[in-house]
């Protein structure tokens, strides 16, 4: 697909993954940077996503936003990158599983944990996540026994939720378990995730004096 790639962003934003995401799939892509409060609620950017966040991602015409959704989307759209198994194949299931298990209960567990929101014991089933705990310990067991979300290979899922728990574990949301601190360790030597971070450092502006 030739269409041009624009990624809107923030490099202190969740769009630090979408970049990951662009970097591993190999494809030129442009940035605009948005700055929150102002670029970022605009018109002219409201009128790609109304929500006024980002990331957001422009192929050709077609729009999409929410992290999980870009990755997923770029997955499906550059198959040559292998980073999502081909539909009907055995790890497609995981795949899907961890993709949006990220987004899901591990996104609305962790949120609900740095804003201080408890959810009273009776009421845990109202949850989808049910607890943080039971969130932590799901992926605990998963990542003992797998290399990666999908078995033995690397996919946009490592991307999303892997991603989610660098930043998790790194700003003590949840706890350095040994399983995650082997797979963060394992996902973030990728020269990707490398280009990635420092494109998006590069563009913090730096504190003077």
């Amino acid at each position: 697909m030739s269409a041009k790639l624009v990624l809107y962003t923030n490099p202190q934003s969740r769009g630090r993954t979408a970049r990951w995401m662009l970097e591993e799939i190999g494809q030129p892509y442009e940035t605009e940077i948005l700055e929150y409060g102002t670029t970022m609620k605009a018109p002219a950017y409201l009128a790609i996503n109304p929500m006024g966040k980002v990331p957001a991602l422009k192929h050709g015409d077609v729009v999409v936003t929410e992290t999980a959704a870009i990755c997923t989307y770029l997955a499906d759209a550059f198959p040559q990158a292998g980073l999502a198994p081909a539909i009907g194949a055995a790890e497609r299931g995981a795949y899907m599983r961890w993709m949006f298990f990220g987004a899901g209960p591990l996104e609305q567990a962790s949120v609900n944990k740095a804003l201080g929101v408890v959810v009273p014991e009776e009421r845990k089933r109202m949850a989808g996540y049910g607890s943080l705990e039971d969130v932590v310990n799901t992926l605990d067991q998963h990542l003992k026994g797998s290399q990666y979300f999908a078995g033995d290979t690397f996919t946009a899922a490592d991307i999303y939720t892997g991603g989610q728990i660098g930043w998790l574990t790194h700003f003590g949301i949840i706890e350095k378990l040994p399983s995650f601190m082997d797979y963060v360790a394992r996902i973030s030597s990728r020269p990707a995730f490398k280009r990635a971070q420092e494109i998006d450092e590069a563009l913090i502006p730096k504190k003077q004096g």
